[in-house]
């Protein structure tokens, strides 16, 4: 079968040659009829591989962290090791597609099923999956595989509202109106949620527009007048950030637009470096929304299988889905 890779330290793209995998324990055996590229995410991850060794670090100041860890622990030597290991790697593209199953090692899915597949890793660009049976879900017969390909970003878009927590009638600042954004726009139209949106790219503003914001800003605090002028002058009750970038300038516009006592979320990847003055005195909410929902990371739930209780955990991240 063949499957796209990136390599860690130079930032190219490959195809190759890969013996099938077996199915996963437990899982499924999808062959991969759509897959999506997520645009912002894999962007971002070509850019970050062709970064020098100084601009990843000036960049990626976390992993600085993790480096220095390793050296206590390990040494410099078998540090550095594991670090040119770890750049003249390759590296797996895709988390979002959608397929057939050819294998079944569970009762939850059978050959033939048409499902669509999550996870870093697991969905991946390939023309065979190997899926954990939680990182999947049958596709309705209504809904095409190209569509179904979509699932796990639209996930990543529902998690975010579910930590808001909307209400009907609600006012819900959308900032960054990428493919996360857009999605998150139309299911909080279908909530019933008045949605002003915000992006630094105005070619995104007519589609927005098309999928329900009621307005749309550049991301620019001298909008911000503006945009609470929609909401009767009473600020926004909740905003969710689904941007991503570098820059606080998100999270201050989230400050700026969000009523007192409102809620933010964060979807996206930004910086959280929070003024405290303005958050005490509006007494705001953060939150951050992690992925497709509750399980993910956990091996437990993923990778085992184990489900968590319905009555305790009503949307794990196979029902977001």
């Amino acid at each position: 079968m063949l499957q796209i890779f990136q390599h860690q330290k130079t930032g190219e793209i490959v195809i190759e040659e890969l013996p099938t995998p077996k199915c996963f324990p437990g899982g499924i055996l999808v062959e991969t009829q759509c897959s999506l590229i997520s645009a912002g995410t894999e962007k971002t991850s070509v850019a970050s591989a062709k970064l020098s060794l100084l601009e990843r670090v000036i960049h990626q100041p976390e992993q600085v962290k993790l480096v220095l860890d390793f050296i206590k622990k390990e040494g410099v030597y078998s540090t550095a090791q594991r670090v040119m290991r770890q750049l003249d790697s390759y590296k797996g593209f895709g988390y979002s597609a959608a397929g057939i199953v050819v294998e079944s090692d569970c009762e939850e899915f059978s050959v033939g099923d048409r499902v669509a597949i999550a996870g870093a890793g697991y969905a991946n660009h390939a023309e065979i999956n190997s899926v954990p049976k939680n990182l999947a879900v049958k596709i309705p017969e209504t809904v095409g595989l190209d569509v179904a390909a979509f699932t796990t970003v639209a996930t990543i878009a529902l998690q975010g509202i579910r930590q808001a927590a909307p209400e009907i009638g609600e006012n819900v600042a959308v900032i960054g109106l990428g493919l996360i954004g857009q999605i998150t726009v139309q299911l909080l139209r279908a909530g019933g949620q008045s949605v002003v949106g915000f992006d630094i790219d105005e070619n995104t503003f007519e589609l927005a527009k098309q999928n329900g914001c009621q307005a749309v800003f550049p991301s620019s605090k001298e909008y911000i007048k503006d945009a609470i002028y929609k909401t009767q002058n009473l600020g926004f009750d909740k905003v969710i950030i689904t941007a991503s970038t570098s820059s606080d300038e998100p999270i201050e516009l989230a400050i700026e637009l969000a009523r007192k006592r409102g809620i933010i979320v964060v979807v996206g990847a930004v910086p959280m470096n929070i003024q405290r003055g303005k958050f005490y005195q509006k007494e705001l909410e953060l939150k951050i929304s992690t992925s497709y929902g509750p399980g993910r990371y956990d091996p437990f739930y993923e990778e085992v299988g184990r489900d968590y209780p319905y009555a305790y955990v009503r949307w794990t991240e196979q029902r977001n889905m």
